[in-house]
């Protein structure tokens, strides 16, 4: 099943992504963000369970903002399980 997901407070403005019939994560793509930083977690996530994925990033805050894009990656993920 393919996911579309706006974040809200961070440089992303979009999230897309992935998940098979287990709950694995595939396909991660970031719109705008730290381009760098985005690619990495998207190739260190690939094929990984959602729920585990989620409750890693959840939390992670970006300089001043109480969230990140990963924070909403986990938010993004938590609402699709």
């Amino acid at each position: 099943m393919h996911y579309d997901y706006k974040p809200q407070g961070v440089c992303a403005r979009m999230i897309h992504f992935d998940l098979d019939d287990q709950g694995c994560i595939h396909n991660v793509s970031f719109e705008s963000g730290c381009n760098g930083n985005l690619k990495a977690i998207s190739k260190l996530v690939e094929g990984k369970k959602a729920g585990e994925i989620a409750d890693i990033l959840e939390g992670n805050t970006c300089g001043f903002r109480g969230t990140s894009c990963a924070d909403q990656f986990s938010k993004a993920l938590k609402q699709a399980i």
